[in-house]
């Protein structure tokens, strides 16, 4: 992967290279080819699908029947006979007619696009069945489909409760299905078949996909079976896999298995580089591995055409600066990291003083102060103490201008300069006091200029004056004082552990103490009884707080740790907070130990809690929470009590959180939602983990400022939410604040974090 990384960038950020992208397709069916082929400007597309024998999923048609029984309950005429082209076609319905409905029975859909990945569902299975049996579900008037058996859904009768209790879980299965079929099935297509937003949909998909982020659309979808070999060792090299579902074996000559890869991993393309033989076999180690390829003609094709948009900057016989010529007009789209649109080249790479410069160059001065700034600009700043720590930028910012040159350019560059202050000082905030560098570089541009010295004195004045007049001096003290404050690198508790060590406090985990005693007494140091976490559960105390009450002030509570977390501590964090001298994540680490926190408090109080009836209605109230853990689905007895609807409401969350495909299920409803909402902040840490390890901080000794650009692109999910909230806190946007009781209960939590005790009281209470 790591050899990959930036050679696909051209081709797939272009959005006008996509929209002319025409694809090929490669049908394998009953084992007669049929090739169609298209030439395209950039790209070929191939998709290799092999027919398998289908089972029907019996929750799929389960599905079907609840779809099939109310469509004939509340639109009886909606399936009968038709007429088209001199032909009768008996008991069906028309394409358009079924989206339709679907889009009223499902106000949740966004777009046609999904009801029709939902109908592929059932085409996929058989289910519902084109009258000339094509294979792809079209939303359109002249296409008819009729159900299978038209008797299935007659079986069972239910009443109109359960009936609308059945429909909702059966469009919740087939909505989490959809984008699967939808994807298949325009894989399936031939190039002109595809649309516009068709070949949208593609590339979203391959963005999910890790091994993926930074491939063109010149791929191939291909099926496999277990103990097929993909390839073996000493073939030639052709292609480069990426595995899109499933696992595979790496096998070598006299070691056998030497490694196992997984979803979004790749494999195969040092051969490619050294046009040399295969080095290893892979195994598919499962049936229905997806993968997708890169075949190498395309490959090559993709090396040269980013070569051709690259310009390389020297000086003194050393490269300096690495640019890459970026067409794309559009505005800045942070679902595409690794570009920045306003800028004519992209920076790649170089040394901090000639990113620096270069960016410079971009900031517009005849701004009327309330345009957004060059994105690049917001990357360096948010980034550069990775590379450039605050002590080298404070004089790096003051040599600029200061050459040998024309009065006007040394005016204008030193405007720049100053707006580029005013950006970093809006970006840190108050993270700058704390920062004694930056604090007296600040403090000596400004007491050099004395007319703004004297506006700073002025305006502060007048600043303290207004506060005074409107502070609320009868509010309520124990409100002000119950909400969450960021913590500041001030507040931090220092215990020498290593010389190096600091805030430690803040980054104790759950029921972890800090124990002060000698060498010599550290063998006998025991855990104290609190650390064992409480004995008691507290199933009183929940049974009086309604399940909407609770939400709504765990909602409260983590936003405020939320928006207490700055996006620079995620940087110090996945890089090392060792690495930057007088930095905190404190504020991070406590909105995670709060989010670990809540996972153990289910747990804990389901397990402690003996009789059976309580168990279940607590285990009821969590699933309304949206909190379950794994060491609570063993508790048989107590799920047999929870009502169908409460369980379908766990399932709902249970598949919205499926691991699989890269979390896909999550990032998919996430797209969806409009700020302010709170992050799953352990998949942002995994990303910026992926992008920090899979990409070197410095290529050719020169500051990869590519992953510095692509890890802002994942900061900008936190920094989105947070300034959108701005707008949003004054309305009903979030939850009002609960009762003092319910924010103090949070606050206190206690829990047992202990995986085996847990077990066992879970094994003590139903065997």
């Amino acid at each position: 992967m790591k050899v990959f990384e930036g050679l696909f960038k051209a081709p797939i950020i272009n959005k006008e290279h996509r929209k002319l992208s025409e694809f090929g397709y490669l049908c394998v069916l009953q084992h007669h080819h049929l090739r169609q082929t298209c030439q395209g400007e950039w790209t070929i597309f191939l998709l290799l699908f092999v027919v398998s024998v289908k089972f029907l999923s019996d929750r799929v048609v389960k599905a079907a029947r609840s779809v099939y029984s109310v469509m004939n309950e509340k639109n009886p005429g909606l399936i009968r006979d038709r007429k088209h082209h001199l032909k009768t076609h008996r008991q069906c319905c028309s394409g358009k007619e079924l989206v339709d409905w679907l889009m009223k029975q499902n106000e949740c859909l966004q777009s046609r696009s999904q009801a029709v990945g939902m109908w592929q569902v059932l085409v996929d299975e058989g289910i519902l069945v084109h009258v000339k049996h094509e294979l792809n579900f079209q939303d359109k008037e002249a296409q008819f489909y009729r159900f299978q058996d038209s008797d299935f859904g007659l079986s069972h009768i239910p009443n109109e409760k359960e009936s609308e209790e059945e429909l909702q879980e059966a469009l919740a299965l087939l909505s989490q299905l959809g984008p699967d079929a939808l994807l298949t099935m325009i894989l399936r297509k031939t190039p002109s078949q595809r649309t516009a937003e068709d070949i949208e949909v593609i590339y979203e998909e391959l963005l999910h996909v890790k091994a993926a982020a930074h491939l063109s659309t010149s791929v191939t979808f291909s099926f496999g079976f277990c103990c097929d070999a993909v390839f073996s060792q000493g073939d030639k090299g052709t292609s480069w896999y990426i595995i899109w579902k499933g696992s595979v074996n790496v096998i070598t000559h006299g070691k056998g298995i030497v490694t196992t890869l997984h979803e979004g991993e790749d494999f195969g393309q040092l051969a490619l580089l050294n046009d040399a033989p295969r080095a290893a076999t892979i195994i598919l180690r499962e049936d229905n591995c997806h993968f997708l390829r890169v075949d190498k003609q395309d490959f090559i094709r993709i090396l040269k055409d980013v070569e051709a948009n690259t310009v390389r900057l020297e000086e003194h016989g050393k490269t300096v600066l690495v640019l890459e010529q970026s067409t794309q007009s559009a505005g800045y789209n942070s679902s595409l990291p690794f570009f920045c649109v306003s800028c004519r080249y992209t920076v790649m790479s170089g040394t901090p003083e000639k990113i620096l410069e270069h960016l410079l160059e971009t900031i517009k001065l005849d701004s009327n102060g309330y345009d957004p700034i060059d994105p690049c600009v917001i990357d360096f700043l948010l980034t550069h103490k990775v590379f450039m720590p605050t002590s080298q930028l404070c004089p790096a910012e003051l040599s600029e201008g200061s050459e040998q040159e024309k009065d006007a350019y040394i005016i204008d560059t030193k405007q720049k300069v100053v707006k580029l202050i005013s950006h970093w000082v809006a970006v840190y905030g108050f993270l700058l006091k704390e920062d004694p560098v930056a604090m007296d570089f600040l403090e000596k541009e400004v007491a050099a200029d004395s007319r703004l010295s004297g506006m700073l004195k002025e305006q502060y004045r007048e600043r303290r004056r207004t506060k005074i007049q409107h502070f609320d001096w009868f509010s309520n003290c124990d409100e002000a004082l119950g909400r969450i404050q960021p913590i500041k690198a001030k507040d931090k508790n220092r215990a020498e552990l290593k010389l190096e060590a600091s805030a430690v406090y803040t980054a104790l985990g759950l029921n972890e103490r800090l124990f002060i005693c000698t060498s010599s007494e550290v063998e006998h140091l025991r855990p104290l009884k609190e650390q064992q976490g409480p004995e008691q559960g507290t199933t009183d105390i929940l049974e009086q707080i309604g399940s909407k009450d609770m939400a709504a002030e765990l909602t409260n509570f983590d936003w405020e740790l939320f928006t207490a977390v700055h996006e620079v501590e995620l940087v110090y964090y996945i890089f090392g907070r060792n690495k930057f001298p007088g930095a905190i994540t404190a504020n991070l680490e406590r909105f995670v130990r709060h989010f670990n926190k809540l996972q153990y408090w289910v747990v804990t109080e389901l397990c402690l809690c003996e009789d059976l009836m309580k168990r279940a209605l607590l285990l009821k109230k969590f699933i309304k929470i949206a909190s379950v853990n794994s060491a609570v689905q063993r508790l048989y007895k107590t799920w047999e009590r929870i009502p169908s609807k409460i369980k379908r409401i766990y399932c709902t969350y249970e598949r919205l959180m499926d691991p699989s495909r890269n979390h896909r299920a999550y990032r998919l409803a996430v797209a969806k939602l409009n700020p302010p909402y709170i992050p799953f902040m352990p998949l942002l840490l995994k990303d910026m983990t992926f992008i920090h390890e899979g990409n070197p901080s410095y290529v050719d000794k020169l500051v990869n400022f590519e992953k510095m650009v692509r890890l802002k692109g994942v900061l900008c999910q936190i920094h989105s939410r947070v300034i959108s909230s701005s707008h949003s806190d004054s309305d009903h946007s979030l939850p009002q604040r609960s009762p003092t009781n319910i924010r103090l209960y949070i606050q206190n939590l206690k829990v047992i974090d202990n995986q085996r005790q847990l077990t066992q009281r879970s094994r003590a209470l139903e065997c």
